[in-house]
């Protein structure tokens, strides 16, 4: 049996950061949150406690990591095409979407890329024969992305307002993914009104 035990400078190097901007937003925090950041420094605290590893078979044991600082990554996101009527409108959803990544993987930053064209992917596509739309084939999108993934990179997040199929025997996925790759794709095309009134009509 093996305890694995972290020091209290250990967890403090981890939780709270050197960056300045983090630091200042940390001292911005309510004493409620503070003290529940605080707590987790003191040897008594449940937060972080030691784990208690029975057998080598345990994954802590038998999976050795290389530890890592989040504050090294980035989250980039890219759209594929145009997200909505002009450009100023993909902009101000993209930056939204920026947001939301910020305030919930809090410490990351998150970066943006140019938008690409479907052309630059150089991805299959198809015409669905129930909704008579257009669709790219995900898994291209990734191995797209994959190539060209900078090394500060914790992933790449793909949006687009195009339908994607996995695969010819589907009909439609709403995203896909590999967490082995950090890459990412998601389509927001089904969640429009005019994908489904134009589907109606193709009926």
């Amino acid at each position: 049996m093996q305890i694995v035990w972290h020091s209290q400078q250990t967890l403090k190097t981890a939780l709270i950061s050197k960056n300045p901007v983090l630091v200042s937003q940390y001292e911005k925090l309510d004493a409620g949150e503070q003290r529940l950041m605080n707590e987790a420094f003191q040897p008594a605290s449940d937060l972080f406690g030691p784990n208690t590893l029975h057998s080598q078979s345990d994954w802590i044991a038998s999976h050795p990591e290389i530890p890592q600082d989040f504050e090294q990554h980035s989250i980039y996101i890219q759209s594929i095409g145009s997200l909505g009527n002009t450009r100023i409108i993909s902009e101000e959803y993209i930056k939204w979407l920026q947001g939301c990544c910020k305030a919930y993987f809090y410490g990351l930053r998150v970066k943006l890329l140019e938008p690409v064209p479907v052309s630059a992917t150089k991805c299959s596509f198809r015409v669905n024969e129930n909704t008579q739309n257009l669709q790219i084939h995900a898994g291209n999108i990734l191995k797209f992305w994959k190539k060209k993934k900078p090394q500060d990179a914790f992933c790449i997040v793909g949006i687009t307002m195009i339908d994607l199929y996995p695969r010819e025997s589907w009909n439609f996925v709403f995203g896909q993914a590999s967490l082995t790759d950090g890459v990412g794709i998601f389509s927001f095309a089904r969640y429009g009104s005019n994908f489904i009134a134009y589907a109606m009509k193709a009926k």
